[in-house]
């Protein structure tokens, strides 16, 4: 079998491409840096059997050109885009691990809700400025926090905040009876008590036909003035202007965002707000992330 990887955290990560190339001597890589359009894509996988796929798009324009692919092995857990009714009508088999990089992206998750309701981020970013401004914030034992998508990765989240005797909110589209069950400290509840409630307000859902743009101003209005928002998932799920208005307006106490709807996102005035927390969609590539989720790739085609 010939393998092809478009991710480009794969395509230079050493110890990966030694581990691809003992079970599959044939592969290719994507060294051009950059994510690739449908075109480039249909190039660079037109003489391959499976391919190892990040975020470019699989697709029926693209499958209808690549007769010969089998396979597409998901790198990372986002499956937003890889069509899959396009992949049962040309024959090609998806295969993914959920969950693998779950710890990665849940300690990030901690660590915004550490930097923004301890002041971490604006007040290093005025030391380094040269201004001494002792703004200790607030601490996060006993904060609630709500939880939007009670998957792997939220799941992963509320433990970590267990220490923290945090109340936890969970808003999911799946009855979590059994994770409220194991922790006395988390509730399910409806989408607005949690806006209405929460300190922290927590994403962690997957980008569908529902979740698009969930974020927009009716729902920041009903967050608390002193609460702050995390997306650690996909940009698509906010609205980056209505973000940008409600921290302009302190609507909202700030945000750390991991995600855009564009990437690299272009939006200047957005990336630099002072309460805003931007971050070039690091949360599920720490070292050991990556490493999980480029094995898990390769055992997909490898373990068939």
């Amino acid at each position: 079998m010939k393998v092809a990887v478009t991710s480009k955290a794969f395509s230079k990560n050493e110890t990966l491409i030694n581990y691809l190339a003992h079970f599959f001597p044939e592969y290719k890589l994507n060294l051009t840096g950059k994510k690739l359009n449908d075109d480039e894509l249909v190039d660079f996988l037109s003489d391959v059997d499976a391919v190892i796929v990040a975020l470019e798009s699989i697709n029926d324009y693209v499958l209808s050109k690549l007769p010969n692919l089998k396979y597409v092995s998901k790198f990372g857990v986002g499956l937003n885009n890889i069509d899959f009714d396009a992949c049962e009508r040309h024959n090609v088999k998806v295969l993914y691990k959920a969950g693998v990089n779950k710890g990665s992206v849940a300690e990030m998750s901690l660590g915004f809700s550490l930097m923004l309701l301890r002041n971490l981020y604006t007040t290093s970013n005025l030391l380094s400025h040269g201004e001494w401004r002792k703004t200790g914030g607030v601490s996060l034992y006993g904060k609630t926090v709500g939880i939007i998508g009670a998957g792997h990765i939220g799941e992963e989240f509320i433990r970590l905040l267990q220490p923290f005797g945090c109340d936890i909110l969970i808003n999911d589209i799946v009855d979590k009876s059994s994770l409220t069950a194991e922790h006395s400290n988390v509730k399910q509840v409806p989408l607005d008590l949690l806006l209405n409630q929460s300190d922290i307000v927590s994403l962690h859902v997957p980008l569908t036909v529902e979740t698009e743009q969930l974020v927009d101003t009716d729902f920041l209005a009903k967050m608390k003035p002193s609460a702050v928002l995390l997306n650690t998932a996909r940009g698509e799920l906010v609205d980056q202007l209505a973000l940008k208005n409600s921290l302009l307006n302190a609507q909202i106490a700030g945000a750390a965002i991991d995600v855009y709807d564009q990437e690299p996102p272009t939006d200047l005035e957005l990336l630099s707000i002072p309460n805003l927390i931007p971050t070039p969609h690091i949360g599920g590539n720490s070292l050991e992330a990556t490493l999980a989720m480029g094995k898990a790739a390769i055992h997909n085609l490898s373990d068939l």
